[in-house]
């Protein structure tokens, strides 16, 4: 479960999200709202990558007090991922199964059904955007999280790669019971069951339950 308590983020003077209290139990949850309302602020507050007031709080855990225990079973897929171009697949997946004290095997594995492991010793700066994006989705799955942020996962992939995603959040959410947000514009009702639907609106989140 995920409490938001005072929760209040500013950029500069201007209040960009305010969640005063709030609690979003664990399951799969749409992030939704119109561009530029919060939507990314918000799964980066989460993430541990924007700072802001008041605190978040997973199964008891406070981001502010003990953050690296808050942040470990956390991982974040960014909307539209940028990584040093020198880098190579292999890199960064060592590098992320390093801090997340996880076993490659299962990430080569989804590299495989995503048809990028034959690019693994090759520099991100030859990738295609669709290839970064299906790169930056295997390292939102590492390890064993409690929570995966998605911040709009179907952006610039193909539509078999669609399918795929798809899978792997079921058979996370399923198997291993991991909690998602996922932020996208494109619908996942005919793949998905989501248990709720989270607005942002007008500066603050509502829930509706599906």
């Amino acid at each position: 479960m995920l409490q938001f308590e005072k929760t209040e983020k500013y950029y500069g003077n201007h209040l960009a999200l305010s969640v005063p209290a709030l609690e979003l139990p664990e399951g799969l949850h749409w992030l939704q709202g119109e561009n530029g309302s919060g939507k990314t602020t918000l799964l980066k507050m989460i993430a541990g990558l924007h700072p802001f007031k008041g605190d978040i709080l997973r199964d008891g855990i406070s981001i502010k007090k003990q953050r690296n225990k808050f942040l470990s079973a956390v991982n974040y897929g960014e909307a539209e991922p940028l990584y040093p171009s020198f880098l190579t697949a292999k890199d960064l997946l060592e590098l992320y199964c390093y801090t997340k004290n996880a076993a490659i095997t299962d990430s080569m594995d989804l590299l495989s059904e995503l048809h990028i492991k034959d690019a693994y010793y090759k520099p991100v700066g030859t990738y295609s955007s669709g290839m970064v994006k299906k790169l930056s989705l295997v390292l939102a799955f590492v390890g064993n999280p409690k929570l995966i942020l998605l911040d709009e996962p179907l952006i610039t992939i193909d539509v078999a790669s669609v399918d795929l995603i798809c899978k792997f959040i079921k058979q996370k959410r399923d198997r291993e019971g991991v909690s998602f947000i996922i932020s996208s514009h494109q619908s996942f009702e005919t793949a998905i069951h989501f248990t709720s639907t989270v607005l942002v609106k007008h500066q603050t989140l509502q829930i509706k339950e599906l």
